[in-house]
Protein backbone atom coordinates (compact mmCIF):
# COMPACT_ATOMS: atom_id res chain seq x y z
CA UNK A 1 0.00 0.00 0.00
CA UNK A 2 3.27 2.24 1.11
CA UNK A 3 4.38 2.22 -2.99
CA UNK A 4 1.42 2.85 -4.20
CA UNK A 5 1.02 5.77 -2.52
CA UNK A 6 4.20 6.59 -3.31
CA UNK A 7 3.56 6.01 -6.98
CA UNK A 8 0.94 7.97 -7.49
CA UNK A 9 2.65 10.93 -5.26
CA UNK A 10 5.16 10.70 -7.87
CA UNK A 11 2.44 10.60 -11.03
CA UNK A 12 0.89 13.61 -9.68
CA UNK A 13 3.93 15.41 -9.27
CA UNK A 14 4.88 14.62 -12.82
CA UNK A 15 1.37 15.78 -14.55
CA UNK A 16 1.39 18.39 -11.75
CA UNK A 17 5.21 20.08 -13.87
CA UNK A 18 3.79 18.53 -17.64
CA UNK A 19 0.37 20.90 -16.72
CA UNK A 20 2.53 23.63 -15.10
CA UNK A 21 4.30 23.93 -18.27
CA UNK A 22 2.46 23.59 -20.89
CA UNK A 23 -0.64 24.24 -20.31
CA UNK A 24 -3.06 26.78 -17.71
CA UNK A 25 -5.97 24.99 -16.22
CA UNK A 26 -6.10 26.76 -12.74
CA UNK A 27 -6.68 25.55 -9.68
CA UNK A 28 -6.84 21.39 -10.75
CA UNK A 29 -3.62 21.22 -11.34
CA UNK A 30 -2.74 23.15 -7.56
CA UNK A 31 -4.66 20.52 -6.38
CA UNK A 32 -2.49 17.87 -7.67
CA UNK A 33 0.38 19.00 -5.80
CA UNK A 34 -1.16 19.09 -2.73
CA UNK A 35 -2.48 15.85 -3.06
CA UNK A 36 1.13 14.82 -4.09
CA UNK A 37 3.04 16.80 -1.25
CA UNK A 38 0.51 15.14 1.25
CA UNK A 39 1.19 11.61 -0.16
CA UNK A 40 5.21 12.53 0.26
CA UNK A 41 4.68 13.51 3.72
CA UNK A 42 2.55 10.41 4.98
CA UNK A 43 4.94 8.29 3.46
CA UNK A 44 7.48 9.64 5.15
CA UNK A 45 6.10 9.59 8.97
CA UNK A 46 4.98 6.03 7.86
CA UNK A 47 8.24 5.13 6.81
CA UNK A 48 9.95 6.00 10.33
Amino acid sequence: MGNLLYTIAVILIIFWAIGFIGYNVGGIIHVLLVIAVIAVILRVIKGR
